[in-house]
């Protein structure tokens, strides 16, 4: 009870920075999980020695994924990361709803989503929606992240363990995950790490 407590509070609180760290959309460039200028960025973020590169490679990441450049998909979006620092999860959702509903192709539509849904207990809807983000930009190491997070509370470590494993390969710096990593092979390992 009081690991599930705690990995939930975690939980929240990572997704909590995830979402606080796309800022508010402005602009209506396109812009979305197909933008050419990604590959570079996820090389950058991968070869950064330093902790400052690779996060503002990773910012550079977050800010075009939000973006969707239809100019009312990206009002939604920025209703529904307000209504998340908020804590009006509802609205939010709703919000949500509606930009995959109108841009299915829009993986970050789908994460944000899931997002919500994650940080509103329904845990198998946050996978479904994970799992159309990731089929979209199988790069997204903030659904990679939130999938290990789901199956850490519901007590699947080895599922997490995988998951978060393949974030750190996108993601070399994604430091937030890492003790309960290690935690978590230990476990399963009986060995230290």
């Amino acid at each position: 009870m009081m690991r599930e407590t705690l990995l939930k509070r975690l939980g929240v609180l990572l997704m909590v920075i995830l979402v606080l760290m796309t800022g508010v959309v402005t602009g209506t460039v396109r812009a979305d999980q197909t933008d050419s200028k990604l590959d570079g960025l996820f090389r950058q973020l991968r070869a950064a020695s330093e902790p400052s590169a690779a996060q503002q490679a990773e910012a550079s990441i977050w800010q075009i994924w939000v973006h969707n450049g239809d100019p009312e998909v990206d009002r939604r979006m920025a209703i529904g990361i307000l209504s998340i620092n908020h804590g009006q999860l509802n609205r939010s959702l709703a919000s949500f709803d509606k930009i995959v509903d109108m841009a299915p192709n829009f993986a970050e539509g789908w994460n944000k989503r899931a997002t919500v849904h994650y940080l509103m207990g329904n845990y198998d809807a946050s996978v479904n929606d994970i799992q159309k983000t990731l089929a979209l930009e199988p790069r997204h190491f903030g659904a990679l992240s939130g999938m290990g997070l789901i199956f850490d509370a519901v007590g699947n470590d080895a599922a997490a363990v995988r998951v978060w494993e393949r974030a750190l390969e996108v993601h070399p710096h994604m430091q937030g995950i890492v003790p309960r990593l290690k935690e978590l092979k230990r476990e399963l390992t009986g060995k230290p790490t």
